[in-house]
């Protein structure tokens, strides 16, 4: 391969990590390196993660935290046994309110460090942690910038319809949004393909017409995996799983990720 060859398939490489992709190379029987570019184009519908891409968790964590004799050292442990136990329920195809499985996953914890926390304190402490959460400050404004430029924003979510009408509420975000979707009504959580996969038919769409924005690598994952795009908030402490596609944006809060959407065309 000659180095000015080389030279361009870098430049083009380059070209994909700024926001241009390639369909496809096509090789004319007059010219091999004849290249056709497509710019990004503009997802149909953008799905949104809640809870941490949207709401602000750090009152909840001091909350969770409380209950566990102020061992803010497990607040991680907490949450991955929710996330944890909440694919076993799907997967043995049950269906149980997500608090629930976080309350449960709150005993569990606290019965590993010598703390008892009954079924009733612990529900009430999830239920009262995930109310009155507020927005990341740039969401709203990037929520707004979104819907100025035409694009239809629908929050898709593991908590339960209600928990969210309410968290939207307190939080003022009721009024950007065209839809609100729980898994809920499907009854299989994120990451199942299957919920995606429901997703998408629930808003009339292909997979690949479908984009989400979440600040959880196994969220971005399961999405990518099922055909949907994806873009990635990588808020503090957040990580994208190595082993699965990258998605196309990849930015530190929300204001960002919306300038790069705003800049593709329709």
């Amino acid at each position: 391969m000659s180095n000015s060859r080389r030279k361009f398939i870098k430049s083009i490489g380059i070209m994909g990590a700024s926001g241009i992709i390639i369909p496809g190379t096509m090789y004319g029987a007059e010219n091999e390196d004849k290249i056709i570019l497509k710019e990004m184009e503009r997802p149909k519908i953008l799905f949104f993660d809640v809870n941490e891409t949207l709401l602000d968790l750090t009152q909840m964590k001091a909350q969770v935290g409380e209950a566990l004799n102020g061992r803010g050292d497990l607040l991680s442990l907490w949450f991955t046994t929710m996330l944890q136990y909440s694919l076993v329920t799907s997967a043995s195809g049950q269906y149980e309110h997500f608090g629930n499985i976080g309350a449960a996953a709150l005993q569990m914890v606290g019965a590993n460090n010598n703390i008892d926390i009954k079924e009733d304190k612990a529900r009430e402490v999830i239920v009262n942690a995930l109310r009155g959460l507020p927005a990341h400050p740039e969401v709203k404004g990037a929520l707004a910038q979104l819907k100025e430029k035409g694009y239809k924003l629908v929050s898709f979510t593991n908590s339960s319809n209600e928990g969210v009408k309410q968290q939207f509420e307190s939080a003022g975000l009721t009024d950007y949004f065209d839809e609100r979707l729980s898994i809920e009504e499907f009854g299989k959580f994120k990451p199942f393909r299957e919920t995606y996969d429901w997703g998408a038919r629930k808003m009339g769409i292909k997979p690949n017409e479908a984009m989400l924005i979440a600040a959880h690598g196994w969220d971005i994952a399961g999405a990518l995996w099922t055909g949907w795009r994806g873009a990635f908030i990588s808020r503090p402490g957040a990580q994208l799983y190595p082993l699965a596609p990258k998605p196309e944006i990849n930015e530190s809060n929300l204001k960002l990720v919306a300038n790069r959407l705003v800049s593709l065309k329709s």
